[in-house]
Formats: C-alpha cells, sequence, structure tokens
C-alpha cells in the first residue's frame, strides 16, 4: 500500500465529514449537468416561440410516427417470414430484424406512455406562452446556481475540515512517535529535517486530503454527469468523441510520475534549506565574531537556487498540464461540432455509415449536446491543476511515513523485569558502544558503583565519558556488553521504571519557554510552590529569581532559556534536579558556566545532596573532584585508573594535568 493511501485511510476514520463532502459534491454535479440541459429547451422551444407543453406535443407525434413506421416494417418482415420457404439463413435474419424492430417499438412505446402522462401535469402548471417559458427558465437557472453556490460553500467547509482533521491527528502521531524514537536517530536527522517534514511535508499532506475529497471527487461527477447528459441525446456521438482519451490518459500518467519526481527531490532541496537556516540562527554569535556573513550568504544562495530549480521544473509540469489537456478537449470538441453539423444541416442520423441516433437531432439536442461536452473540458482542465497536488501530498506521505515508520534501537521489554525498592549496586560489564561500526567509543569498560557512592568520571574530550552515562540512563543500549543494576540488565527495565529514578544535570543546560517554576518543576509535575522554592534555595536561585527578575518565578525563560544567563540557568538545571530528588543523579559538567563565588556555595549544596543516592559527576574542578568518593579516568575509551583524588594525584599522570585549570587544552 503507497503511503498516500494510508493518510486516506485515516482520513475515511471521519466518515460523516467524507459522505457529506462527497453528497454536496454530487449535488453539485447534477444541477451543473442540469443548467446545462437547460439549453435545450431555449434553442427548440423559446427561439421558436414554443412552450414546454407544445415540445412535448411535438415528441408525442413524432413517437407516435415512429410507431407506425416501426409497425410497417414488422409486417414487412412478418410477411417475408410467411413466404420464405425452406430458406433457414434468411429465416434467422429476418427474425433477428424483426426481434430488433420489436424491442425498439417496445422502448418506443414506453417514451409515448410518459410523455402522455406528462402533458396534462405540464398544461397545468407550465406557463403557455414563450416569454412565460423564458421567464420560468431564467427563474429555474437563478435558483439552481444559488443552490448549487450553497452546496459549494458546504463542501468547501467539509473538504477543509477534512484537511484538517487529518493533519491534527498525523501530527499528533508523528509526535508522539518522534518522542519514542532513540538518541541515536536525533542524532542522525537533523532538526531541520524534522521540521520540514512536521510542516511543509504535514501541510502539504493536509492539502492534498482537502483536493482528493474536494476537486478530485467534485470535478469527475461534474464530469459524469454531462456525459450521461451527452449520452441521453446521442450515446453513438459521445463515444466518437472519447476515442482520444486513452491518448490523454497516458499523457496525464507520464506527467504524473514526473511530477511526483519533481517534488520528492524539491522537498529534500527544502529540507536542506531548513536545516541551513536552523545552523545559522543557533550559530549567529560565532558567524558574527569570525565575520563569515558572507560565506553563509555564499552558502544560502546556493541552497536557495537549488530550490528554485527544482521548483520551476514542478512549475514547468503544472503549467504543461492544464495547456495540455484543455488542447486536446477542445480538438475532440472540433470534431465533434463538424460531425454533428453535418448531421443536423443534412437531417441525417447516419454518419460513416453508422446510426448516431434513433431521429434526426433537433438544433436544440445538438446544441444541448455540445454544452455537455463543453462541460467536460472545465472539470477535465481543473483535474489537471489536482495531479501536482496530490503528486506532492503523495510525495510528502512517503517522508513523513519513513519516520513513523522508523523502529526505536532502544525499546521496552516484552516482559519487563523489576527493580528493587532501593537501587544496588550499578555494573559496567565488559561494555563497548560505537555510534558507527567503524568508530569505537567504548572499550570494554568494566566497573562497579556501590548504592550511595559518588563516582567522578575525569578524561579528555571524546574519551567517551558522556557516552558511559547515556548508557547508564539507557539513551543507547551498549554495542556489547551489559549495565546492570542489582544483576539486572537495563535492557530487561520498563524505560519508564528506570528514567524516573534519575536526575540528570548537563552542560547544555535546556530549559523550555516556560516560567521558571515550571521549569523547576518539569520532572517532578505534583511539586507545591513551597517546594520548588526550596529546591531553587537550595540550587542558589531563589536570589536572583525573586530580586532579578520581573515576574519572579512566574518569569518566562524564552525558547532554551535564552532570557537568562548561563549560570543562571544551571543553577535552574540543578533546583529541577534537587526537586526530582532522584536515587540516581549524573552531573555532566554541571557547574562548567557558575561563577566563582556561586561555585562555592554550591559545593556545599552538592556536598549535602549527593548524600545517600548513587552520583556520577563529570568534571575537571578539583573542588567537585573532593567531594567523589572514587574517581575513574578515561582514555581513548577505557578506564585507565581508578582511585581517590590523593591515590591519582601520587601515581596517575594524565589526572594530575587533566585536574589542573593548565591542562585546558585537554579538558
Amino acid at each position: 500500500m503507497s503511503n498516500f493511501a494510508r493518510v486516506i485511510q485515516l482520513a475515511l476514520r471521519h466518515r460523516l465529514t467524507v459522505l457529506a463532502s462527497v453528497l454536496c459534491s454530487l449535488g453539485v454535479a447534477i444541477l451543473w449537468a442540469g443548467n446545462l440541459a437547460a439549453i435545450m429547451p431555449l434553442v427548440d422551444g423559446v427561439m421558436h416561440e414554443k412552450t414546454i407543453p407544445d415540445l412535448c406535443r411535438e415528441y408525442i407525434a413524432s413517437q407516435e410516427e415512429r410507431l407506425v413506421t416501426l409497425g410497417s416494417k414488422a409486417d414487412l418482415y412478418n410477411g417475408a417470414l410467411a413466404d420464405i420457404g425452406d430458406d433457414f439463413q434468411r429465416e434467422r435474419k429476418l427474425r433477428r430484424k424483426l426481434a430488433r424492430v420489436d424491442k425498439q417499438r417496445d422502448k418506443e412505446a414506453t417514451w409515448l406512455t410518459r410523455y402522455q402522462s406528462a402533458l396534462p401535469v405540464l398544461d397545468r402548471w407550465l406557463p403557455v406562452t414563450p416569454f412565460g417559458t423564458l421567464v420560468l427558465i431564467c427563474a429555474a437557472l437563478a435558483v439552481s446556481t444559488i443552490l448549487k453556490s450553497l452546496l459549494r460553500i458546504a463542501g468547501l467547509f467539509f473538504m477543509a475540515r477534512l484537511g484538517h482533521l487529518t493533519s491534527f491527528e498525523l501530527r499528533k502521531e508523528f509526535y508522539r512517535r518522534t518522542l519514542g524514537l532513540d538518541m541515536g536517530t536525533f542524532g542522525r536527522t537533523s532538526t531541520g529535517d524534522l521540521m520540514n517534514r512536521f510542516t511543509t511535508d504535514i501541510g502539504a499532506i493536509a492539502f492534498g486530503t482537502n483536493v482528493l475529497f474536494g476537486m478530485a471527487i467534485l470535478e469527475p461527477l461534474k464530469l459524469i454527469a454531462c456525459l450521461i447528459g451527452a449520452a441521453l441525446i446521442s450515446w453513438q456521438l459521445l463515444l466518437l468523441s472519447v476515442l482520444s482519451a486513452p491518448l490523454a490518459g497516458y499523457a496525464v500518467h507520464a506527467l504524473a510520475k514526473s511530477l511526483k519526481r519533481a517534488n520528492r527531490r524539491a522537498l529534500q532541496e527544502l529540507s536542506s534549506l531548513y536545516e541551513h537556516l536552523e545552523e545559522t540562527f543557533s550559530s549567529m554569535k560565532v558567524i558574527k565574531a569570525f565575520t563569515m556573513e558572507s560565506r553563509e550568504r555564499s552558502r544560502f544562495h546556493q541552497a536557495s537556487k537549488q530550490y528554485y530549480r527544482r521548483s520551476m521544473k514542478i512549475a514547468f509540469y503544472d503549467s504543461v498540464a492544464s495547456p495540455l489537456t484543455e488542447s486536446m478537449g477542445v480538438v475532440v470538441i472540433m470534431c465533434v461540432v463538424m460531425a454533428g453539423g453535418y448531421l443536423v444541416l443534412n437531417g441525417q442520423n447516419h454518419l460513416f455509415g453508422i446510426r448516431v441516433s434513433d431521429e434526426p437531432l433537433s438544433h436544440g439536442m445538438l446544441t444541448a449536446f455540445y454544452a455537455m461536452l463543453l462541460g467536460v473540458i472545465d472539470p477535465f482542465r481543473r483535474l489537471s491543476g489536482v495531479f501536482n497536488h496530490l503528486q506532492r501530498a503523495a510525495a510528502s506521505s512517503d517522508r513523513v511515513y519513513e519516520m513513523l515508520d522508523r523502529k526505536s534501537q532502544v525499546v521496552d521489554p516484552p516482559v519487563p523485569d523489576k527493580l528493587a525498592q532501593r537501587l544496588g549496586r550499578i555494573h559496567f560489564r565488559n561494555v563497548s558502544f560505537s555510534y558507527t561500526p567503524a568508530e569505537s567509543v567504548l572499550d570494554k569498560v568494566d566497573m562497579h558503583v556501590e548504592p550511595g557512592e559518588t563516582i567522578a568520571i575525569i578524561g579528555p574530550n571524546g574519551c567517551g565519558k558522556s557516552t558511559l552515562m547515556n548508557l547508564t540512563a539507557r539513551f543507547y543500549d551498549p554495542t556489547d556488553g551489559a549495565v546492570t543494576i542489582d544483576g539486572v540488565d537495563l535492557r530487561n527495565v520498563k524505560l519508564r521504571d528506570l528514567r524516573k529514578r534519575f536526575g540528570v544535570v548537563t552542560q547544555e543546560t535546556l530549559l523550555f519557554d516556560d516560567t521558571v517554576a515550571n521549569n523547576i518543576r518539569y520532572g517532578s509535575p505534583g511539586a507545591t510552590q513551597k517546594e520548588v522554592e526550596q529546591a531553587a534555595k537550595q540550587a542558589h536561585a531563589h536570589r536572583f529569581v525573586t530580586e532579578k527578575l520581573a515576574s519572579g518565578y512566574q518569569t518566562l525563560c524564552g525558547a532554551g532559556g535564552q532570557r537568562l544567563s548561563g549560570g543562571q540557568r544551571q543553577r535552574l538545571a540543578l533546583a529541577r534536579a534537587i526537586l526530582r530528588d532522584p536515587e540516581i543523579l549524573i552531573l555532566d559538567e554541571a557547574t562548567s558556566q557558575i561563577d566563582v563565588e556561586s561555585e562555592r556555595l554550591i559545593h556545599d549544596v552538592l556536598e549535602k545532596f549527593v548524600h545517600g543516592r548513587t552520583t556520577f559527576m563529570i568534571t575537571h574542578r578539583p573542588s567537585t573532584l573532593a567531594l567523589a568518593d572514587r574517581i575513574v579516568v578515561m582514555d581513548h575509551g577505557r578506564v585507565i585508573d581508578v582511585g581517590t583524588m590523593d591515590e591519582l594525584s601520587a601515581r596517575c599522570e594524565l589526572f594530575r594535568r587533566l585536574a589542573h585549570l593548565k591542562y585546558r587544552e585537554s579538558a
């Protein structure tokens, strides 16, 4: 099943909205053809100073004449059969002809009965003058047009509702699935690409759904209604006019494939454009500091130019579609005009020896037939414009469902194990990990951490410190080996049960565009305002919140906490971890942006806070290292030494370099 078919299934859940949209389209189509059919009584009746009852009488007289003619033919064939003798082959031919004549007589008799039954009603209720008939037809056309407009308004509303409901549900599902993906997927997928899929692609799908259940249903229904009207006048002449349909269908099919390819490539280029914008706006300080504005303008120019070329290719295909189909339609109409003109002007009902009508066509019938064909061209022309939207929606569906179908590499086990009420020993058993097969980050790390122990991890950049902590919180799973708590492999534990035991404070402090209080309360939604303030006091954040922020704890932090300084953000993040009161605390360079005065105060806070809970600290600051029961020294993905601060200072050269500020290059 194509991905756009899955979108259609999603839309079809809203059955009442779909049904209302289809019924509105059906009503518009019927009224569309009905308005065109009004040409027949105008041309054959009003223009010849006749009323509709007069036309009915003419039809009755014509039918009676045809029945007489058909009766004479039947008598002739019956007489021939009586004198045929033993010529069985000729007898079969005559009986077939007689059967056709009898069938035609029954048909004509049925129509005669209908006309005769309708005549008294028409005489009673319809005008008796040509001008009155003109007024009636004009009034009927006006009422029909108003009703058609009302149905179109209702149809557009239901179409829009269906498109918005589909995009609403798709966005929710996309957001839910994205939140469920592992951190490795986010590392491989840029924010710009995700934003493009979430906004542009889902927007294109919504519009495509709107078009599919709108114009893609309405226009074919209008087309079918006109074809039915034309077939009632002369199905043989209609058959002649649609001989070129396969050629037009092939041209439209080829164009649709080209449009889908072009739209898919354009969406990829748009993702690159989003990625560039996201990268530029998040790195503005670096760009200005190194005066690289001209280089970034050049890069953006190239990306925009590539997207422009893709867009122009789509525009070319889109511009070709409507004129191509319209030209094909006009050629067909011209052929039919010449054929119909020949029939009417010469009073014929045969063309190239083929019967095209049971009786010669009148001017009104032929004019109505032409009107029906013209009524076919307009929906056909509009449908050509639908293809681009549907192909763009199909390409967007592929991109959105590519993410929706992506499976997380870190999942809950089918039957999860339970962790102890109070967590015990954490054991890293020969843990190896790599983001890519060619790049090993951790190599057979083996160590254990006792409950309540404070462990500091130190090592050069890129040695695997943060990766080891990511495995502890199970943001990733080890490539080899296992991380266990009380002997239970973390891969056998439900993620929510595991992570609710953790508190994490990272170097890249992340705050949400919400109030200060809600950012501290994040992860502990049931906390009271008093508990929030107490946690802020412990993190030495209460003073700047109440004295420096205009609205205190109700101050909005801005996207990413941009309205606060780096030190303020880190203190709020520390307050958030304190409020959560986790059993396992991970501090990843958590005090790197705090000033010297705050560092001394927070040092006292951490000394009390880490007591009685298992704590991992990634740091190079001697004051923070002094809080650790043991210090783990890492290099090139391996643990090269473990000990107290005094022990490592005496025997480990790498530790001595990293633990002092003069070794900033390696740290």
